[in-house]
């Protein structure tokens, strides 16, 4: 059989059915796995996200022996889409794109501190690196690359289109677009225009849009949103929402908004608003982040700063553009720098992980970043064909963060990724937050990852972190995410807003030039931020010779009995129990109810809870050693 010719093994439905079950089985949904059909919905019937989709694709591929298309994971519906896509994919096993790789691209031009803005920024590249490649889109077969001069012309369009429909200067632009050429020159674009980007996070699904819309509506009243731009399949329903929104006087597709010839960008300041970022909004109580010119760059060149940051560096990213890490991490860092940046889909890393390894190949990718959970989905699901010939030499900073960063983690990639050149000081906990634009804190390049053991029971009584006898058979353990960026402060506080001594676990806050003023037309909100000239991040921590550790989010913490148990914890000790899949595991307190194990009423702020496993004959020392510790 030739390599494009199309795979129809023998009995195909009752193996991708039987495939189907068991992972719906896994996880805890007997019902539905027996009743699972042909026509059953993925998410609907048989309660499958987009990471179980993956999970699933990852299998179909191994056991059918063929390559799905990258954007499979957004298109089926049923497993009877997922039955044409395997009928049409080539059996061609594992897809490994080492024919070529690109040469070093040469060093830009330094951009001058003076450049107050992100529409100067661009104005200067498009003068001095007028067809130099700014953004590489990946997509499965085929890529696209962008100029300067193309996200000049195309932003500049879409300008345009904005202010022939009365955008007036500070107006929020709602931008509900998938990973693609439109998202860069839409942003841009607003920005152009002097309107205010409001990034929106698009659904993976189609069958999602009539759910997920709805839910934005917070988001959009907040904002005050006088537009929403988002791709034809949404815009039908987007325009059934908008008479929710008293503000919104136009739904678009990019398409339309490129229809009005080209203008100029209107001139805007550094205190001016450049970027709402909204950190919640399904629960009812959107936040939406205010950020300036001057936030943000203050931000970029902080981060550029710790990170050694140089032209000659180039970015790899499939982060979501509408996450603060992807989008003003990856994509606005490297647009003022004049940095290449190579992107991807997230559903595209989410279907195939090692796309991502193999792009920070095949471009020589020397930056990079990913929450712990892509780290370890890289673990998981990268088999020994897919990594052979890989060079991971160029990458010279991994940043982890926007999620707990776990040591064992760190440890398993550097020790897996090795022999493909990768270099485990590239390892880069990190720790930051929308509220200071993305980054905060970052650890001196080259080191490596710091690993600090404390004493577990001391620590979860008193808070307070003592080193841990080297052999203490039951340390708990916490990375170091590094010092805070240049121009900024961090502290560990006490619930009166005192500060505490090294080793001292409190309330992490911070200040510094990237903080926000507040969220946007929330000034409750706003009022809980900000203590003392300090902003509360909500999390909790401690500092050892400026480093922080962070330890866990505070409205999470759980009491039991006088200890005080972080759900990441519990979570990593459940994740470990046979037939649990780690990574899939919540742990969460119930609020209003007193002390385990107490008489007394519930006070206010004390939360308990109990885990409840039936797993017959089942081992639960680490769990156990956790809820019921030795006297």
């Amino acid at each position: 059989m030739s390599a494009a010719e199309p795979a129809v093994p023998p009995d195909d439905v009752a193996l991708l059915l039987t495939m189907v079950r068991e992972l719906v089985a896994e996880r805890r949904y007997a019902d539905a796995a027996a009743a699972a059909a042909l026509d059953s919905g993925f998410e609907r019937d048989l309660g499958l996200d987009s990471l179980a989709l993956a999970e699933l694709l990852l299998r179909v591929e191994d056991a059918f022996g063929v390559s799905l298309q990258a954007d499979t994971l957004g298109t089926i519906e049923t497993p009877r889409d997922l039955l044409a896509a395997i009928r049409s994919a080539p059996r061609t096993g594992v897809h490994r794109p080492f024919e070529g790789r690109y040469a070093v691209p040469p060093r830009a031009e330094r951009i001058p501190e003076a450049i107050a803005t992100l529409t100067e920024a661009l104005a200067w590249h498009v003068r001095v690196h007028l067809d130099r490649q700014h953004v590489r889109i990946l997509h499965d077969e085929t890529q696209e690359m962008v100029s300067y001069r193309d996200l000049q012309r195309s932003a500049a369009r879409v300008a345009a289109g904005l202010l022939a429909r009365d955008l007036r200067p500070g107006d929020a632009v709602a931008l509900m677009l998938p990973t693609g050429r439109d998202y860069f020159a839409d942003f841009t674009g607003v920005l152009l225009a002097g309107g205010v980007p409001v990034p929106i996070y698009p659904p993976t699904r189609p069958s999602q849009l009539a759910d997920h819309l709805p839910r934005q509506v917070g988001i959009l009243n907040n904002a005050q949103a006088r537009l929403l731009v988002t791709d034809p399949g949404a815009a039908r329903l987007g325009r059934l929402v908008q008479g929710q929104v008293a503000s919104m006087r136009h739904v678009l597709t990019p398409a339309e908004l490129t229809d009005c010839g080209e203008v100029g960008a209107v001139g805007r300041d550094a205190t001016d608003v450049a970027l709402l970022q909204y950190t919640s909004g399904s629960t009812g109580n959107p936040k939406g982040v205010v950020l300036t010119h001057a936030n943000l760059l203050s931000n970029i060149r902080a981060m550029a700063q710790a990170a050694h940051v140089s032209t000659a560096d180039v970015f790899i990213s499939w982060l979501p553009l509408y996450h603060d890490m992807g989008l003003i991490g990856a994509w606005l860092s490297s647009l003022y720098f004049g940095l290449p940046l190579v992107v991807m889909p997230p559903s595209t890393f989410l279907a195939r992980p090692a796309r991502w390894l193999q792009a920070i190949h095949t471009h020589r990718g020397t930056l990079s970043a990913g929450p712990n959970f892509a780290y370890e989905l890289c673990l998981r699901k990268i088999g020994a064909p897919e990594i052979e010939g890989l060079d991971l030499s160029s990458w010279r900073v991994a940043f982890n963060g926007a999620e707990p960063v776990h040591a064992d983690t760190l440890t398993r990639f550097a020790e897996r990724f090795r022999p493909c050149g990768f270099d485990s000081r590239a390892l880069t906990p990190v720790y930051g937050l929308a509220e200071s634009c993305v980054g905060l804190t970052f650890p001196p390049m080259g080191r490596g990852p710091v690993v600090d053991r404390v004493i577990r029971e001391d620590f979860v009584r008193s808070g307070r972190a003592l080193r841990a006898a080297v052999d203490d058979p039951d340390p708990l353990r916490f990375v170091s995410c590094g010092v805070p960026l240049p121009g900024h402060e961090i502290r560990a506080a006490d619930t009166a807003g005192n500060a505490l001594g090294d080793r001292r676990e409190g309330r992490i806050e911070f200040r510094g030039l990237s903080v926000t003023t507040g969220y946007f037309r929330n000034p409750q909100a706003t009022r809980a931020l900000v203590r003392r000239g300090w902003l509360d991040t909500g999390e909790l921590g401690y500092l050892d010779a400026g480093e922080l550790y962070v330890t866990g989010r505070a409205k999470d913490l759980i009491i039991r009995a006088g200890r005080n148990l972080h759900p990441e914890e519990l979570e990593a000790a459940v994740g470990d129990l046979p037939g649990i899949r780690r990574g899939c595991v919540a742990a969460f307190a119930s609020t209003g109810v007193g002390e385990h194990g107490e008489s007394d009423p519930a006070r206010p702020g004390h939360v308990t809870a109990d885990l409840v496993l039936v797993q017959s004959g089942q081992a639960l020392s680490g769990l156990e050693r956790l809820l019921h510790p030795p006297p």
